[in-house]
């Protein structure tokens, strides 16, 4: 059988007409059943299911229990992390008369790692400081250089020497 990959789904259309029986997350690849596909990552990847069932086999190396390696069923919600250099291959598993297509993700674990607790509510705001005072300065400064190339109205005279009468000395 030969592999599948399907580009990525345009869900932008009329949901009438779009949607089917099966679920399907928007923007997920599909793989049909009686295909099967062979995926292996440079960098550590993570194996998303959205909908439908696979049989995935992961061959080494191997990383972890000795339980982890080998055979798996993964369902919709099941997350799979592929080792660099591992060689993942997965098949549909249907139902007699199912013709849907499984919709999952793959993508590279270090994008799809959640920032932790003290990255969201300490070093985000932080750099959102600096940023905020960096732009604060600037602004700062502007204002003062635009106040000194006004200094010459803003001394008596306006820059030049004042007659008895102009400084009121009569």
């Amino acid at each position: 059988m030969a592999p599948v990959l399907m580009p990525l789904e345009n869900r932008m259309s009329h949901p009438a007409a779009s949607l089917s029986a099966r679920c399907a997350a928007i923007g997920s690849w599909r793989l049909h059943p009686g295909h099967a596909m062979s995926l292996s990552p440079k960098k550590t990847a993570v194996l998303r299911i959205f909908c439908g069932q696979v049989w995935v086999t992961l061959g080494g190396p191997y990383e972890g229990a000795l339980n982890e390696q080998g055979d798996r069923f993964l369902g919709p919600g099941d997350v799979l992390a592929v080792p660099a250099g591992a060689r993942l291959v997965m098949e549909p598993v249907a139902a007699p008369g199912d013709t849907g297509p499984v919709h999952f993700d793959w993508s590279d674990a270090a994008a799809s790692a959640a920032p932790s607790r003290f990255a969201r509510e300490v070093v985000s705001p932080t750099r959102e400081l600096g940023a905020a005072l960096g732009q604060a300065g600037v602004a700062t400064a502007r204002v003062l250089r635009g106040l000194l190339g006004y200094s010459e109205y803003l001394t008596a005279g306006r820059g030049r020497v004042l007659g008895p009468y102009e400084a009121g000395h009569w």
